[in-house]
């Protein structure tokens, strides 16, 4: 990542070299026994950890307005806690303005590290929040399918007993969504592009879902949506909203657009888990197009 940000680290190495060059040429030397220790380490320690901090920010972060208000922030600082460690071991005439303007470096760096961190707290709030709709998932890493990064499912299953068992009486649906015609891109683009639509679709569902929604890769093309608090009806209506994100998602494959879209079954998630993902499999199997929708069984006693 340092590599990106080549051109800045070379600017603060310049500025500090450029420095103590100034404050060499311009100043006087002081003799050692002017030298006031406990000022030299407390502006010298702050222009180091400042020195490190922006240093470790270019080094975790790409480019963007928020790495160069940190960034600028940071490297402000460190000039300005530099040129006061540097008056320590050289004195400059008291009518040199120029002495106190790179001094307020430090106040300056302050401020534009508070908008950086401003902005920075903005951008953590968008990414919290991509991240809540995998917090299910996050809880027990494991369960990680290699290609999408998304449960697999047997998380599926656990989490519908989990469920269950949390509440009984309450509404929950499932979902499967399937890509149409998947097999087809796999032998005209390769596995590599296949991987690349299961990885688009993925964003684009968890794009669209609630943060308490949980969206597993089920099998091969095949995502499976637990979706607590939703009835059937409201299910099947979020499904139709999710096929036709899909469909107007622009994949650009090798050669070009490639267009992607999916069917789906839902139900409510009533029952063994194992049993209710082969009813809601099997009703994505038998449907010529979407929209599919599988009941639950009937008791017994009520045929």
């Amino acid at each position: 990542m340092l590599k990106l940000h080549r051109h800045s680290l070379a600017a603060a190495t310049v500025a500090v070299l450029a420095f103590l060059l100034l404050y060499a040429s311009v100043g006087e030397a002081k003799p050692y026994a002017a030298w006031r220790w406990m000022d030299i380490v407390a502006e010298g320690g702050m222009a180091l950890v400042a020195g490190l901090w922006f240093v470790m920010t270019l080094s975790s972060r790409p480019g963007g307005l928020v790495t160069r208000l940190l960034a600028g922030g940071l490297a402000a600082i460190m000039l300005g806690s530099w040129a006061d460690c540097l008056d320590e071991f050289f004195r400059i005439e008291k009518a040199a303005a120029w002495d106190n303007w790179l001094e307020a470096l430090l106040p300056f760096g302050m401020l534009v590290l508070t908008a950086g961190i401003y902005y920075w707290r903005h951008e953590q709030f968008m990414v919290n929040d991509h991240l809540a709709k995998r917090e299910r998932l996050f809880r027990q890493h494991r369960a990680f399918d290699r290609v999408t990064q998304l449960a697999d499912a047997a998380y599926l299953r656990h989490q519908i007993r989990l469920e269950q068992e949390r509440d009984p009486a309450g509404q929950c649906a499932l979902v499967m969504l399937d890509i149409d015609g998947f097999h087809r891109i796999n032998r005209a683009h390769g596995q590599r592009e296949g991987d690349r639509v299961l990885q688009a679709v993925g964003h684009m569902l968890l794009l669209n879902l609630r943060n308490e929604d949980l969206l597993c890769r089920y099998a091969g093309d095949r995502f499976a949506l637990l979706l607590p608090g939703l009835d059937d009806q409201a299910a099947c209506l979020l499904a139709q909203h999710l096929c036709a994100m899909v469909a107007n998602m622009r994949h650009h494959g090798p050669h070009g657009l490639l267009p992607v879209s999916l069917r789906y079954a839902c139900t409510p998630a009533q029952g063994e888990a194992d049993g209710l993902l082969a009813r809601v499999s099997a009703a994505l199997d038998s449907a010529a197009m979407p929209p599919a929708q599988v009941r639950p069984p009937a008791p017994a006693g009520l045929d």
